[in-house]
């Protein structure tokens, strides 16, 4: 599997109810020595409802800046740490962008939130 932690990548993100869901940025939160082996990663959220960008949980990815635009998105979104789903790789082709070692850091925070960890 080519996927690496911080890519950002358009996937169908299943719906809670198993329904089938809606197409939408995700960011692979998997560890690089599981991406390489495993033929599915874990995957976050990014969506552009901002109600929850106070949440520790969750993290602000502005479009214009130049992190928003290595991410590859268009529009303000969250990182929703809490929104994590686990995806096989068949789904997760279509990389639109890369998130920064800082942001990842962040993101580190926003995971260990939203799991109850530290």
């Amino acid at each position: 599997m080519n996927l690496e932690r911080g890519d950002v990548i358009n996937a169908r993100f299943p719906h809670a109810s198993g329904l089938r869901g809606k197409k939408r940025p995700v960011v692979v939160v998997q560890a690089d020595v599981y991406n390489k082996r495993l033929r599915h990663a874990l995957v976050a959220q990014l969506t552009t409802n901002l109600d929850d960008k106070a949440d520790p949980a969750c993290f602000l990815i502005e479009a214009q800046t130049s992190a928003g635009r290595a991410a590859g998105i268009f529009q303000d979104s969250l990182f929703s740490g809490y929104l994590i789903s686990l995806m096989s790789e068949d789904r997760l082709q279509d990389k639109i962008g890369k998130l920064s070692d800082e942001f990842m850091q962040e993101i580190d925070l926003c995971l260990k939130a939203a799991l109850g960890i530290g």
